[in-house]
C-alpha cells in the first residue's frame, strides 16, 4: 500500500494499514508526532496486554537475540 504524502493521505493509509493488521478501530489509533515527518510516533489506546500479542508478531526480533538463537 502506498500513498504519497499529500494532504495526509499517507498518514491517512498508514493509519488504515495498522487498524487493520492489528484488527482494531481506526479511532483508537493516532500519530502523536511526527505527521509531516519520515518517522512518526503512533499512539494506540486499548489494553495494553492484548495490543503487546498483536504487535509483538510486527516487531523485528532485536540484533542480540537473533545471535543467541543461531549459537543455540
Amino acid at each position: 500500500m502506498r500513498a504519497l504524502p499529500e494532504k495526509g493521505a499517507a498518514n491517512a493509509a498508514l493509519l488504515r494499514l495498522l487498524a487493520k493488521r492489528l484488527d482494531l478501530p481506526r479511532s483508537t489509533i493516532r500519530i502523536a508526532r511526527g505527521a509531516s515527518a519520515r518517522y512518526k510516533a503512533i499512539e494506540i489506546a486499548g489494553d495494553p496486554k492484548i495490543l503487546t500479542q498483536r504487535l509483538r508478531p510486527l516487531m523485528p526480533e532485536p540484533a542480540g537475540r537473533e545471535a543467541e538463537a543461531g549459537a543455540k
